[in-house]
């Protein structure tokens, strides 16, 4: 019966415990969109998780949605991944960068001027965007991705992976959830291709398979995981039939050596996805389900989950594991704070203190 303390290996990521720190976007990249000194600091902060999963970091500059959000294509950006990799182990932990690519979640004043906004098909995203001044504005329409572009998006992603190992990252996550570009390939709604990357279950998930795999192939399948959330609506989502496309795509990842999937379990009146999961997925699952502690503490008793993340309790709490062990209280974040906007504003980020 494995506890939230107990060691657990994630591929070949050893873990001192059980209790993952979420990918949470947080907006205090520097010029260039690389990672700051600040930032150096607060990830080494929290580095007694099991595990931390950076925020979500774009494999190119067209990738980017958001305002500040760091990227990994850069050799200035990959320096500072190496220092925030440097500090994290140094504090005896682990770390792994997520890959996100926005595809048409996007909006054109977060971007650089030269960078387009590309996607599956020319369906533009519903939802608003907070912009520089942190005004929500309009996505831009995509450009759909011609169907020889395709491999070089995934030849991005593969590159933006090496550049992690490069900078001494214990592996990536490729972010397949949030109504992002992987997941927009995945979806009926935002998939509306002819080729062989569009139509049934098995095309549509394609580029996620291919994605994987071409990852798996450049730095080993034992350093990747993926995330989803089969059947959210954020960002303008609404697949068909999210039970046959999900199912679909694990059963053609399930036999890479991946070393985990990492489920958002949110409540859904037509859709178990902890049980979808667990029937076409063989190896380590992270389980994100935000249900609270002691539900987490039962999914690890159980068996239904190896490992869980958690996200905003990390946000103000940068002990959050001791606090977790000893039973301490945990500190609220000021939500003001939360996205700044500004690569050197400490405040919210780095100035929350320990229990001692």
């Amino acid at each position: 019966m494995a506890g939230l303390f107990d060691p657990v290996d994630l591929g070949a990521i050893q873990l001192a415990n059980r209790i993952v720190m979420a990918p949470m976007t947080r907006d205090r990249a520097g010029d260039g969109d690389a990672p700051t000194d600040l930032m150096v600091e607060y990830y080494r902060q929290r580095a007694s998780a099991g595990l931390i999963i950076t925020e979500g970091t774009q494999p190119s500059a067209a990738g980017k949605g958001y305002w500040r959000t760091p990227g990994i294509y850069t050799p200035e950006q990959v320096k500072g991944w190496s220092r925030v990799a440097d500090a994290v182990h140094a504090a005896g932990g682990r770390i792994v960068v997520q890959l996100m690519h926005v595809g048409r979640a996007a909006v054109a004043a977060n971007k650089d001027a030269d960078a387009e906004t590309v996607a599956p098909s020319a369906v533009r995203c519903p939802d608003m965007i907070p912009g520089p001044d942190g005004v929500p504005q309009p996505c831009v329409l995509p450009r759909a991705l011609e169907t020889a572009e395709v491999p070089q998006v995934i030849a991005e992603y593969v590159q933006a992976g090496r550049n992690a190992i490069d900078a001494g990252l214990d592996g990536v996550e490729l972010h397949c959830a949030s109504g992002y570009l992987p997941m927009q390939f995945l979806s009926s709604n935002t998939n509306l291709r002819k080729d062989q990357y569009g139509g049934s279950a098995e095309n549509r998930a394609r580029f996620v398979v291919e994605t994987l795999t071409a990852l798996s192939e450049a730095i080993g399948a034992e350093r990747i995981g993926f995330r989803i959330c089969p059947g959210i609506t954020l960002n303008g989502m609404a697949d068909a039939n999210p039970a046959e496309t999900y199912a679909v795509l694990l059963d053609a990842v399930n036999g890479l050596g991946l070393a985990y999937l990492h489920l958002i379990d949110l409540p859904q009146p037509d859709l178990d996805a902890l049980a979808l999961a667990k029937r076409h997925w063989t190896r380590p699952l992270i389980l994100n389900n935000s249900r609270g502690i002691e539900d987490n503490k039962a999914r690890l008793a159980s068996g239904e989950a190896d490992v869980i993340s958690l996200g905003r309790g990390f946000i103000a709490n940068p002990d959050l594991v001791q606090r977790l062990k000893h039973n301490l209280p945990l500190a609220k974040p000021d939500r003001a704070t939360l996205y700044t906007g500004l690569g050197d504003d400490a405040r919210g980020y780095t100035d929350y203190p320990g229990a001692n």
